[in-house]
């Protein structure tokens, strides 16, 4: 989830959804609530650890954290030097999670169709938007945070792409590069504020709507496909040169291994599910 989170265009919500731990994570977030001060006092700290799900949290926090900090550059090296190659692999990685996605959809009709093709257009209309210019407010990075964390735990919407539109990638993966923890801080705080407020709507959602609610991200998730298109930022008259033919294959093979890294994780995912 850290590694996706990083990349403009790939959302760490796709790689939780076909993990399986998507639910898990988002009852996980609405665990907190001002009842746990009472928790606390009446039966100590663990109890408040185990009551908000603290061994899965942890786990799953330290792999983002240890994943941001520790490829980060390895991938900002891969998509400017192995750019096709590396967008291939993202791209099969995200078509092989629409199958995924689309099993957990158990009876389509017109409610869940029409959710579908919403999702598919809003993505697309959010992956065209123009970059705000980057600003380096605290203020503006707090609600930068609380607005892309919200993106960040739908599949099929970046929270890094919608940095970008706020014009804020570049100061938050600076100050990650950089140590900033002042900057670092205020983005974490904002991301709190939002994923505690979009956690509780999602899990409603979940709860009443589940057919529709899946159809949606399975749009969101299609809709995005555009932004990691290998040849994206090609020009049309140098595609069918010889160095392109040439990343044609890798980008063919590149894509193969998203794919099947996908359905590997999946079956992971669910083997270890069933075993709990």
């Amino acid at each position: 989830m850290g590694a996706a989170d990083v990349v403009p265009g790939v959302s760490g919500g796709t790689i939780a959804l076909i993990t399986g731990i998507y639910e898990t994570l988002i009852n996980s977030i609405n665990s907190f609530s001002f009842g746990l001060i009472q928790v606390w006092k009446s039966s100590g700290i663990i109890a408040v650890f185990k009551k908000v799900n603290g061994p899965f949290l942890a786990a799953l926090l330290a792999g983002v954290l240890t994943s941001i900090f520790s490829i980060s550059k390895v991938l900002t090296y891969l998509l400017s030097e192995q750019t096709v190659s590396a967008w291939s692999f993202f791209f099969g990685l995200v078509i092989a999670s629409t199958s995924v996605v689309s099993k957990e959809i158990k009876k389509w009709n017109w409610s869940t169709i029409s959710l579908l093709l919403t999702g598919i257009i809003l993505a697309y209309f959010i992956t065209q938007f123009t970059p705000a210019e980057e600003s380096n407010s605290l203020i503006y990075l707090f609600f930068s945070g609380a607005i892309a964390i919200c993106a960040m735990i739908l599949p099929g919407i970046s929270g890094s792409f919608i940095l970008i539109i706020l014009g804020s990638y570049e100061s938050v993966l600076n100050a990650v590069d950089e140590r900033n923890f002042k900057v670092i801080l205020v983005v974490a705080l904002g991301c709190i504020f939002g994923i505690l407020s979009f956690a509780r709507v999602l899990k409603f959602l979940f709860r009443k709507f589940r057919a529709q609610t899946m159809a949606t991200m399975l749009g969101f998730i299609i809709g995005s496909l555009v932004k990691i298109w290998p040849w994206k930022d090609l020009n049309q008259k140098n595609i069918y040169n010889l160095e392109q033919i040439q990343d044609l294959e890798y980008a063919v093979g590149f894509c193969l291994v998203g794919f099947l890294a996908v359905i590997l994780v999946e079956r992971i995912g669910r083997s270890t599910t069933n075993k709990v």
